[in-house]
Formats: structure tokens, C-alpha cells, sequence
């Protein structure tokens, strides 16, 4: 699986106390803030699947504190250097890292982990259905069967 341009993964800090930790999200001085619209978690069971969705506008901001989460994205671009390139990762407490996904990017998700999956988004607005395309993971477009 290779690249896609404008998207970064940033490696977070997870600050250990006795009581329990501290995990990193994002901070405004970040390359990787675009301005905030809204924070939401989302939760996905194990081996269950959620997208294909891509956004006209909106950049994601997606960190995984529990559990496991598999990020497929397809760059659906025309202009991009990496137009219809694949990217698959995973995140977790041990891959803790920010993924930041731009305007134009189709993204899945699969849960990996039989405890709570759960990833929270800070975007860049605020939620508009109409901002955003929805596809059943089987589909015509993307070129990808590995869920």
C-alpha cells in the first residue's frame, strides 16, 4: 500500500501518571490545524466496517484512544501526484498517532480489537450532510477487497 499526498500521520505523546494517562490530541500551533468546526467520537465493533465517505470540505483529524482501528483511504483527486493511490494503516494505543485526511479522500474504517474501538475527529467545520458523499464498501470505484 502506498502514500497519499496531504495526508499525515503525527506521532502523539501519551504522558503516563500513576492515576492514568494523558493522551494528545492536537494543538492550534499544529501544521495539522485547519481550524475547528467540531469534535465527535465514533465507535466501530470489532471486524464491522464503516464508509466509504469523503468529504468536499471538511479535514479529519482522527486519533484512536481505545482499541484498534484499520484506515483504508483512496485518493479520488484527478489533480493529485497520487490520484487513485491506496493507503491502509492501523491506529491504536500503540500506534498512537494523528491522521489528518483532506477534502477529496475517500476513507473506511474497520474495528480490530475486540474491546471498544473508538476514534475521536476533530474537524476542521462543523458537520453538513451535504458536504459529504457516501458509498457502500463494495463498490465500483475503489479498488480495494481487503475487508
Amino acid at each position: 500500500m502506498g502514500v497519499i499526498d496531504d495526508v499525515r500521520l503525527t506521532p502523539l505523546s501519551i504522558i503516563p501518571g500513576e492515576s492514568g494517562d494523558i493522551m494528545h490530541a492536537l494543538k492550534q500551533q499544529e501544521i495539522s490545524f485547519h481550524g475547528f468546526g467540531e469534535a465527535y467520537f465514533s465507535t466501530v465493533q470489532y471486524r464491522a466496517v464503516k464508509g466509504w465517505k469523503k468529504h468536499s470540505r471538511m479535514i479529519l483529524n482522527l486519533i484512536v484512544p481505545s482499541g484498534g482501528i484499520r484506515f483504508v483511504l483512496y485518493d479520488d483527486r484527478p489533480l493529485s501526484k497520487t490520484y487513485r493511490n491506496i493507503m491502509e494503516l492501523e491506529l491504536s494505543k500503540k500506534n498512537y498517532q494523528r491522521l489528518t485526511v483532506p477534502p477529496g479522500v475517500w476513507m473506511a474504517f474497520q474495528g480490530m480489537s475486540a474491546e471498544v474501538n473508538m476514534l475521536l475527529n476533530i474537524a476542521s467545520i462543523p458537520h453538513d450532510p451535504a458536504e459529504a458523499e457516501n458509498m457502500s464498501v463494495k463498490n465500483e470505484l475503489i479498488p480495494y477487497s481487503g475487508f
